[in-house]
């Protein structure tokens, strides 16, 4: 694999010691995970899979980008993967699991009350109800799937996950094969688009993003370590695939910074394949500052196919 892109001296790998805290509160340089992690590295040079064009049609290559992020409400909730940021002190309450508990990390977690959940809290939002929370002063991630507060303080979730975000072993206890609040059994976090990156224009972000597709293959390839799929074909991207935007795409210059830092950050760092859902949907954090007008137009004007597929090293199959 290459060598990571060199950061400016503002990038702090591994410690969120800076971070502020509170619902999205502002990272101020913090990346997850050091900076050789797969998550940051730099995989503009890297081989390109002999089944590239196979599996980016099989995603669609004329079906555009679609940001699953943004700014105000829609059906009542914010417009993405929300996450809150704790100090060290924040009390840890139990957590109840309901589906995968044995692989999960065991509780408890610095959960607030308060935490917010992915499509809202209310008991009708049938969605992925995902709870993130970063504990900047011990650099851990507490990831929730499904998640829902009970009376007593105590959170409900279908699985629960913790992170080291200064080690590379990210995930000492689980075992392959596992699942997280992710189906690829990835972080969800480090994968997000985030705006206080994304305005600073190209090379603001410098980490790979998130994306999904809407059929995936029973299998895996790291740093994903679980598959959500019974379909074996080897047309269909297994979970963990890294696609990157071709070199040969120019960015226009009239696109917004923030398109023009997700672009950049696609051709450097590249997507990963984290869970099934439409095609070609980009996750990212909520954020009031987002133009939806111009993510969307932007972004759906960058198709399938200017993308390929990054060298699967390690495939797993089921």
């Amino acid at each position: 694999m290459p060598a990571p892109a060199p950061g400016p001296a503002s990038v702090h790998y591994g410690s969120f010691a800076t971070a502020a805290l509170g619902p999205g509160g502002a990272l101020n340089g913090s990346v997850a995970f050091p900076s050789d992690n797969a998550w940051n590295l730099d995989i503009s040079g890297a081989p390109l899979d002999p089944t590239s064009d196979t599996l980016i049609a099989s995603i669609g290559l004329t079906t555009g980008l679609h940001p699953d992020f943004g700014a105000g409400l829609l059906g009542g909730a914010p417009i993405g993967i929300p996450y809150v940021v704790v100090a060290g002190a924040q009390a840890k309450v139990p957590i109840v699991f309901t589906a995968y508990g044995s692989e999960s990390d065991a509780g408890p977690y610095p959960v607030p009350a308060g935490a917010p959940v992915e499509g809202g809290s209310a008991a009708s939002n049938s969605g992925d109800r995902h709870v993130l929370v970063i504990d900047r002063d011990n650099n851990r991630l507490y990831e929730l799937d499904s998640a829902t507060i009970n009376a007593d303080g105590s959170w409900d979730a279908a699985c629960g996950a913790v992170f080291h975000l200064d080690s590379d072993a990210v995930r000492p206890t689980a075992q392959p094969g596992w699942t997280s609040a992710d189906a690829a059994g990835l972080p969800i976090f480090p994968g997000l688009a985030r705006y206080e990156e994304a305005a600073a224009g190209p090379g603001g972000i410098r980490h790979a993003l998130r994306f999904t597709v809407q059929h995936t293959r029973r299998a895996w390839v790291p740093p994903a370590s679980h598959f959500a799929s019974s379909n074996a074909s080897a047309n269909l991207p297994p979970m963990g695939m890294r696609v990157r935007l071709k070199a040969s795409y120019a960015i226009p210059a009239t696109f917004s910074a923030p398109t023009q830092a997700l672009l950049a950050a696609m051709k450097t760092y590249g997507m990963i394949v984290a869970d099934n859902g439409s095609n070609w949907f980009v996750s990212g954090a909520p954020d009031d500052r987002w133009d939806n007008n111009a993510l969307v137009t932007e972004l759906r004007q960058v198709q399938g196919q200017n993308f390929e597929v990054v060298r699967m090293d390690g495939l797993v199959s089921g």
